[in-house]
């Protein structure tokens, strides 16, 4: 059943005007906090954004679909929720892969809840801090875009090398897939 929602869940960046239950939202943290960190340090804290206010201020932070520069959310598709995922550096100095680790399991439990989510690490650091009143300790590592999908992507296989997404005649979007002889070898490396 994981495997099955690891290969059916793609990013999405269009959502629903429709507001997701806090308690969906805490079941996402709670998730991420009980997830893998080096050496068990747990360095990294979340703040969830909900207020219609501040996710305008934070949408406006946020960068979408590098491929496609003009496919982004309106302010009608933006996101009804954010996880900021934080480093406390007073705990660790930089976050390794837990934050990886955390958005992914905040992104499965969405999906497991109907919702929609897009990893975001390309953002306006310094604005989302000054509008998340953060103190110097914390650094926003990633930000978790969530909702209830207001498109539905298809993966296709990767032709050509080329890896970039597209959108079709009707507006869907494909993401290309290198295929699983590609990325895999037993027991050591051979062409």
């Amino acid at each position: 059943m994981i495997y099955e929602k690891l290969m059916e869940r793609r990013t999405i960046r269009k959502y629903l005007e429709k507001k997701i239950p806090r308690e969906i939202l805490v079941k996402c943290v709670d998730a991420a906090r009980v997830s893998p960190s080096a050496a068990n340090k747990q360095p990294l804290k979340y703040i969830i954004i909900d207020d219609d206010e501040l996710l305008r201020k934070v949408f406006k932070t946020t960068k979408w679909a590098g491929y496609l520069p003009e496919y982004y959310p309106t302010e009608r598709e933006m996101p009804q929720a954010y996880i900021a995922i934080l480093l406390d550096k007073r705990i660790n100095e930089n976050s390794g892969h837990d934050a990886g680790i955390a958005a992914m399991a905040i992104t499965m439990v969405a999906y497991d809840e109907g919702l929609g989510s897009c990893i975001l690490g390309a953002i306006d650091r310094e604005k989302l801090k000054e509008i998340l009143r953060l103190p110097e300790y914390l650094d926003i590592v990633l930000l978790v875009a969530l909702g209830y999908p207001a498109e539905k992507p298809v993966m296709d296989e990767v032709r050509n090398n080329d890896i970039k997404y597209w959108l079709d005649e009707k507006g869907i979007l494909h993401v290309p897939k290198r295929s699983l002889n590609e990325v895999l070898r037993w027991n050591g490396w051979r062409d």
